[in-house]
C-alpha cells in the first residue's frame, strides 16, 4: 500500500487568475530615496564573527546595483574586503571613520553607533 504523498514542488492551483506564475510583478519596489534623505550608521562590530572586528553600514534604502557600486568604492578606499547582507554593507577590520568621511562626501547623513 503506497499512498500518494504530495510534494509542496507539485504546484497544483484550484483557481489561478492569469496564465503564468509572476512572482516578481508581486514583490514589493524598493523605493530609492536619494543620499540627503538616507541616515546611515555605522557601527563596528565583533558579535557572531569570531572575534573579528567588522564596520558595518546600516540605513540604506536603494537598489541592490546602488549598493554594490557603494560596496566596490568603499573596499578599494579602505584596501580591505566587504559583503552586502541584507540591506547592509560590511566592510572587514574597523574602518569607522574612513567609511564616515567617504560616505559624507558622497552625499549621506551618517552617525557613528556604538562605542
Amino acid at each position: 500500500m503506497s499512498a500518494s504523498k504530495s510534494n509542496s514542488s507539485d504546484k497544483q492551483f484550484v483557481y489561478r487568475e492569469f496564465g503564468n506564475d509572476n512572482s516578481a510583478a508581486t514583490e514589493r519596489p524598493i523605493q530609492e530615496l536619494p543620499p540627503q534623505q538616507q541616515n546611515l550608521r555605522i557601527q563596528a562590530t565583533r558579535t557572531g564573527r569570531k572575534g573579528k572586528t567588522v564596520t558595518v553600514i546600516t540605513g540604506f534604502q536603494t537598489k541592490p546595483e546602488t549598493l554594490a557600486d557603494l560596496l566596490k568604492q568603499l573596499k578599494t578606499q579602505c584596501g580591505t574586503g566587504g559583503t552586502v547582507k541584507d540591506d547592509t554593507i560590511e566592510i572587514q577590520g574597523e574602518h569607522k571613520q574612513k567609511i564616515l568621511e567617504i560616505v559624507t562626501k558622497l552625499g549621506y547623513k551618517a552617525k557613528l553607533s556604538g562605542g
